[in-house]
């Protein structure tokens, strides 16, 4: 009889201290282990891949203004001038392989066109 009150105790022991587990450190159960502070993630370089320095855009942009367009570009160019789009893009993507890379060459050459137009508009 004795040894079944001693466990009884024992048990309820761990049933109390399974309830108190958020707050010491427990060996078993879902909030188990010893308790930590957490620290702020540090960013790694590899998160910065691709990224485009200030350096690196001015660099582009005076080559963009001493070489100008090559010259698959600038048929790119007129196809979209005659809203030809879609041809456009196929024609991209033809010269550069890839779907993706054509889609974002379609795009540079969109905004070079509009700035263009906007470099126009401020002449007049």
């Amino acid at each position: 009889k004795q040894w079944y009150q001693r466990r009884v105790a024992i048990t309820a022991g761990i049933t109390n201290n399974l309830r108190m587990a958020p707050q010491m450190e427990m060996s078993v159960g879902l909030e188990k282990g010893h308790k930590v502070t957490k620290l702020p993630k540090r960013a790694k370089p590899s998160q910065r891949k691709g990224h485009r320095s200030k350096r690196v855009k001015f660099i582009r942009d005076v080559i963009r203004e001493v070489s100008g367009f090559s010259p698959y570009e600038k048929r790119v160019m007129e196809l979209l001038k005659v809203n030809r789009d879609k041809r456009a893009l196929k024609f991209c993507k033809q010269r550069l392989g890839t779907h993706k890379r054509g889609k974002r060459k379609r795009e540079e050459m969109v905004l070079s066109l509009q700035q263009m137009r906007k470099a126009q508009a401020a002449k007049e």
